[in-house]
């Protein structure tokens, strides 16, 4: 089939699933990298992500695609080659991590496919793991975009504190992107047909915006907001669900700072997340935080001390304009779908606290959709 996906929910045909091998995400300081340091850093690394974890997170994509399959959705997985590979640019070296983030990076708008330079030096070549997947829709051909790639030299995050000028008050420090170069994730955008709802965050840049809006044209309307959350991508605060109706972070989104295009839109609110699991949390604070102060030590940074909030687990994935794939500890979220009138999918996702989320791990590449404004 022809590349085709112009929203979220569609009558889902094709997609693409990630695979949990391989983890390093490692960038070294300026100058040459011994053998030494890199072998030692690597074996570091590994201390994080041990086998049973990897064999976990294997596990339940393979569910999940054996899920996406009963429904006879056609299914992709990413090639695993280039993943965990030191390279060096002009400004920087570092080691990839995964090909686990589908939608992180590659944007699927109609028949365009836009390949997102990122903030995260790390990911710099992860886009090649869905290269011979391209190549196998070039037979029936396809718009394929790639962002300029940025120096993302290392000082291209700002830490502020929030003062009110921003629409924030609380006093807090953040990180934002400076708008030297094009800097954005795909994963910062919601696709609402003619309309892309895009956050600019410490994951996305307003730059990043006009050059999508420009590589898209007036076809499309790339729409920013940056007061519904301030740290990274939209998809854990607002997903479209159906034509006309979304689900929004209850406690990030409200009547007051919800985007103007979503209107006229029925908001279904959710507050009642599930707590992270003791079990997650665990492993985190006595293994993976020791492990990125060891590299840290080494002048070796990594993102290995970061964990998603529990509202990682409103990350969903619809199948069609009434089904709706979720993580099945999410028990209040699934109620939530069922009074709303969706058929909820529950599947396990143990570790998308440390990986991401249902919708972050698959990109649909294929639905029955054509181009409609859902917004006027």
């Amino acid at each position: 089939m022809k590349i085709n996906s112009h929203n979220e929910w569609d009558k889902l045909r094709e997609i693409i699933v990630g695979r949990g091998d391989g983890h390093a995400n490692l960038v070294f300081p300026h100058g040459p990298v011994t053998e030494e340091l890199l072998h030692k850093a690597m074996a570091l690394a590994k201390e994080a992500f041990p086998q049973w974890l990897t064999d976990e997170i294997n596990e339940d994509l393979d569910g999940l695609s054996d899920v996406l399959k009963s429904f006879g959705v056609k299914v992709y997985r990413p090639d695993l080659s280039s993943n965990n590979k030191f390279f060096a640019t002009p400004y920087f070296s570092a080691v990839g991590d995964h090909i686990y983030n589908m939608r992180d990076l590659n944007l699927v708008v109609g028949n365009k496919v836009v390949e997102s330079p990122s903030q995260e030096q790390y990911r710099y070549f992860e886009t090649m793991g869905l290269y011979p997947i391209w190549y196998e829709y070039m037979k029936e051909g396809f718009t394929w975009i790639c962002g300029p790639k940025p120096k993302v030299p290392g000082d291209h995050m700002m830490i502020y504190t929030a003062n009110g000028k921003d629409g924030y008050d609380d006093g807090q420090k953040y990180i934002k992107l400076k708008e030297d170069e094009i800097l954005f994730e795909a994963a910062n955008t919601v696709r609402l047909g003619r309309d892309l709802l895009y956050l600019v965050s410490r994951s996305g840049n307003y730059l990043g915006a006009k050059w999508l809006q420009s590589v898209l044209g007036d076809e499309y309307r790339v729409h920013t907001t940056d007061k519904i959350y301030r740290s990274s991508h939209i998809d854990s605060t607002a997903l479209a669900l159906a034509p006309g109706v979304i689900l929004l972070n209850g406690t990030r989104v409200n009547e007051s700072n919800c985007p103007e295009i979503l209107k006229k839109w029925k908001k279904i609110y959710f507050t009642d997340i599930v707590a992270t699991p003791e079990r997650t949390l665990k492993f985190h604070e006595e293994v993976r935080k020791p492990v990125y102060q060891k590299l840290l030590e080494m002048g070796v940074n990594s993102g290995i001390d970061s964990v998603s909030s529990p509202w990682i687990g409103m990350n969903v994935l619809s199948i069609d304009p009434k089904t709706v794939v979720v993580d099945k500890i999410q028990v209040p979220l699934i109620k939530l779908f069922e009074k709303n009138g969706f058929t909820a999918i529950p599947i396990s996702f143990r570790h998308s606290y440390y990986m991401g989320g249902i919708h972050c791990s698959t990109l649909d590449t294929v639905r029955d959709s054509r181009l409609e404004s859902y917004t006027d």
